[in-house]
């Protein structure tokens, strides 16, 4: 894999979390732990896409 498709692949997933984070939001069922998981999920992939960026 190379460096520009594993970016790739990090940024889909980071859209895909925030699209989940948005859903549980407007969910009242959704438990605020769970927001908080997925947000830190988020932010992990993000440096990642950011650390990697700048290599």
């Amino acid at each position: 894999m190379t460096m520009s498709s594993h970016l790739q692949e990090l940024r889909k997933k980071h859209q895909s979390l925030s699209d989940q984070v948005e859903q549980a939001q407007r969910s009242p069922a959704t438990d605020d732990l769970q927001i908080r998981e997925l947000k830190k999920q988020k932010l992990h992939l993000k440096e990642e896409i950011e650390r990697l960026s700048h290599v």
